[in-house]
């Protein structure tokens, strides 16, 4: 543990911020507005409450996720971390119209000045998602892409067809939310709508941290890297991983980038998620020390932090 906070202090004391950042992946959510079922209290017949079972299975203790939490909020983390641009990924917020919250989105990024991309909800088993896409387009010219909250792993649809296709037709992305076992799977899908830009969320979401499973998604990660449309977003990581240190995180970050080269990987804080596990400051300044003593050049390391960001959301 002495050795951990040893270097979390000389990471605090040298590494250079100067580079700027893109957060590729955060939310923000207004609890008065909509359920967010996955964040809120549970109350039980005895009248105690307690957070919902799913997403403490994964977060842990959680409470402090469950308030409303806004753009101006999210921004006051930013301190010293020289975030030039961020990407909204949609919260799941249970509106009865997912359009309604773009809608509101458009309005803070209005007044705020950020959010500056948005990836937004539908449901890519069914029917429809083509028009929904165009009234998503409709309430802001923000948006750039669709996460559905999982990639179905019976792509082979004509309602998954109609999605993939429409995405392409109004250049937005596919957000794929899946973990090792699935991959392949996602590869699959990539090369049948090469037209489509895909990213992969949450470095490919990895529950576990032995090493045979850590073989398992670098193995499944450098398949789908097979796809040229794909790219990957490094974020995540402490949700599976609630005490992680540089060190626990660096295999994971140096993986992705192996399978999908400096040209294709984002980096992102899940925020506020990922604030239950760290710092804003805290984080950030891990994917840039990571990269940093790997060798990377600048170039690389404006191209993961911000530029392939920059280009690919059209910020």
């Amino acid at each position: 543990m002495r050795d951990d906070l040893d270097l979390e202090h000389a990471i605090a004391e040298s590494v250079d911020r100067s580079i700027p950042f893109i957060d590729a992946h955060h939310h923000i959510w207004d609890l008065s507005r909509w359920p967010y079922r996955w964040i809120r209290d549970e109350v039980k017949p005895d009248g105690s409450i307690a957070p919902v079972t799913d997403a403490t299975a994964v977060l842990g203790e959680y409470k402090i996720l469950r308030q409303t939490w806004t753009m101006e909020r999210l921004q006051r983390d930013f301190y010293g971390s020289n975030v030039i641009g961020t990407v909204h990924i949609e919260a799941d917020c249970n509106a009865d119209d997912p359009v309604e919250e773009t809608v509101w989105l458009e309005e803070t990024a209005e007044r705020v000045g950020m959010p500056n991309a948005f990836v937004v909800y539908a449901d890519v088993t069914k029917p429809g998602v083509g028009r929904q896409l165009e009234r998503h387009l409709e309430a802001s010219g923000r948006v750039r892409g669709l996460r559905p909250r999982t990639h179905p792993p019976a792509w082979e649809t004509p309602a998954f067809r109609e999605a993939m296709t429409a995405l392409g037709a109004l250049g937005l992305s596919y957000e794929i939310s899946t973990s090792p076992g699935l991959l392949l799977n996602a590869r699959d899908a990539a090369r049948a709508f090469p037209g489509t830009a895909m990213v992969l969320g949450h470095t490919g979401l990895p529950v576990q941290r032995d090493r045979a499973y850590f073989e398992q998604w670098r193995s499944e990660m450098r398949a789908l890297a097979e796809a040229p449309n794909v790219t990957c977003k490094v974020s995540g990581l402490g949700m599976f991983d609630h005490g992680w240190s540089v060190d626990s995180i660096t295999p994971w970050v140096l993986g992705a980038i192996d399978a999908f080269g400096p040209d294709r990987i984002m980096f992102a804080t899940n925020w506020p998620v990922d604030l239950v596990f760290s710092s804003y400051l805290r984080q950030v300044d891990a994917w840039r020390w990571v990269i940093a003593r790997a060798g990377f050049s600048r170039e690389e390391q404006a191209a993961m932090l911000h530029r392939n960001a920059q280009r690919l959301y059209r910020i």
